[in-house]
């Protein structure tokens, strides 16, 4: 069985595991800035960065998982991403044999599909994006880097998101709408206008609640890490 690593010791690593396990993939290790215990018993945690290259040194496992999530967190995982490219590993794109992919979607390297996602005809996702448990992705969509599409969560047709973008639980997207760069649609929302770059709407219908600068003060660098990404080449599921 082909080794993986994971980075990120979330919740998130929970779920992808057992996606990569049923494509043949092993985990052999897990990486976190944060100094926490591994989510598993039987895969041994690593530190950071550093502590990754002096591993790195010694060890061919040359495929990874970023498994970072949450609204602030998307640059972030984009921002590891690069880093672990940059060093030669190669991205594992996971799809839960439970979610739906259309054959006519285009799946972004890295992105991450979970049980009973479904991703519909023509649909487009950029580079390390998540659709998670229950959510929809309808025909004509498209979702720029490090999109994160939360449980439960609807999008309706033809609907852009740009990156960096998170959709909260069981939030509706109505047909044709743009949501902005770095926007967060609240959980249980209902946009059915289009949403600014930067800010968080709430409600039925969804109205703005704040704009959040601060946490996306690091969006045109990550942006630039993300347009670095964006000319890889595609599966197409």
């Amino acid at each position: 069985m082909p080794a993986v690593i994971l980075w990120g010791a979330t919740g998130q690593a929970k779920v992808v595991r057992p996606i990569l396990e049923c494509a043949g993939f092993n985990v052999t290790r897990v990486f976190d800035n944060a100094r926490v215990p591994s989510p598993f018993p039987d895969v041994p945690m690593g530190g950071g960065r550093k502590e990754f290259l002096l591993w790195r040194e010694t060890n061919s496992v040359c495929r990874f998982a970023v498994c970072i999530r949450g609204p602030k967190r998307n640059p972030d995982r984009l921002t590891i991403y690069q880093e672990l490219l940059d060093v030669g590993l190669e991205p594992v794109t996971a799809v839960h044999p439970r979610a739906w992919v259309s054959d006519t979607a285009s799946i972004g390297l890295g992105s991450q599909i979970l049980a009973m996602a479904a991703v519909c005809a023509h649909a487009s996702m950029g580079t390390a994006c998540i659709v998670n448990t229950n959510a929809t992705v309808d025909h004509d969509c498209h979702l720029g880097e490090g999109v994160h599409i939360m449980p439960g969560a609807t999008v309706a047709g033809e609907v852009v998101i740009e990156a960096f973008a998170t959709i909260g639980s069981n939030a509706t997207i109505l047909p044709r709408l743009r949501i902005g760069r770095g926007a967060i649609v609240g959980a249980g929302a209902v946009a059915t206008r289009d949403v600014p770059a930067d800010t968080i709407v709430v409600g039925c219908p969804a109205r703005l609640h704040r704009k959040e600068t601060d946490i996306h003060e690091r969006l045109d660098e990550d942006i630039a890490h993300g347009e670095r990404i964006a000319n890889l080449p595609r599966t197409i599921k």
